[in-house]
């Protein structure tokens, strides 16, 4: 049976254990859609690439507007409007993992994303991905082995895309904005500064400032902010310290200041989103 022929259906996992911080798998799955089945308008909060197997449809972003089609990859951006339907007459079929963590930006910036440019026309080695991302499904599990077996499985994809990205796209790894990405990895936790990463990179804080506006469509402040809140989520969900004592480990040196940041964030204070 050819792969047009196929009746529609969905096989997909949501992972709640979502404990590794570097990076962790959210959802997985693969997908026959029916004809013009459409995601969005939306948002997610976490990176999800999707790599069509068969069929065609559309992607469209906030700038841009892709016909896709067998072969193609694409990525959307945690917290950016989207829409993807199927075709009509040849709708795709699809397998995807959205993943989010502390390495996952730079990955997807040395693999060749960027909001910019989301897309990879025809990947040369489309079978194999499709496979690193079945295998991704196939050892899904509720526990913190089967999550820690499936962040394996998801860097063998990924590395997959980077190996193969355009060598312009693995001079990301030394642009500014992934220096002061992994400062901020490594530093996080004291009182940074903005100044202090200008200067870790090696240019003013003006142009770090457009640097992270032209690749992240955010200042280097909130990209800092973003991050610690996403380290006090982690020690909120898997331990039980105090929020002071959170707040501090996560970069914070005043606790009200944290829950303040934190509700506007997560929409709840830090004591209900452990609660939750």
């Amino acid at each position: 049976m050819k792969n047009s022929d196929r009746m529609p259906f969905k096989d997909s996992y949501k992972n709640l254990d979502r404990t590794f911080v570097a990076l962790s798998v959210y959802n997985t799955g693969r997908q026959k859609c029916t004809p013009m089945y459409q995601w969005g308008p939306g948002i997610r909060d976490h990176y999800l690439i999707h790599y069509i197997i068969s069929g065609q449809g559309w992607y469209e972003t906030r700038d841009a507007r892709y016909h896709l089609k067998a072969g193609d990859v694409f990525l959307a951006f945690p917290h950016t409007p989207m829409t993807y339907y199927a075709h009509q007459d040849d709708p795709w079929e699809y397998c995807w993992v959205g993943f989010n963590g502390s390495d996952a930006l730079s990955i997807v910036l040395a693999a060749g994303f960027t909001k910019k440019s989301p897309v990879i026309f025809q990947f040369s080695r489309g079978d194999l991905l499709e496979d690193r991302i079945s295998q991704i499904y196939q050892c899904h599990g509720s526990d913190q082995a089967h999550s820690l077996e499936m962040t394996g499985k998801l860097y063998s994809a990924l590395a997959l895309l980077v190996e193969n990205a355009p060598d312009t796209a693995h001079g990301a790894q030394d642009t500014y904005v992934q220096k002061a990405m992994e400062y901020i990895n490594g530093h996080f936790a004291y009182p940074v500064s903005v100044e202090e990463i200008a200067c870790y990179t090696g240019i003013s804080r003006s142009q770090l400032y457009r640097a992270f506006q032209q690749q992240l469509h955010m200042s280097p402040k909130e990209y800092l902010t973003r991050f610690r809140i996403r380290q006090a989520c982690r020690l909120l969900k898997n331990t039980d310290l105090p929020v002071s004592t959170i707040a501090g480990s996560a970069g914070f040196d005043n606790s009200l200041y944290f829950s303040r940041v934190f509700k506007k964030a997560m929409g709840q204070s830090p004591s209900q989103y452990r609660k939750a």
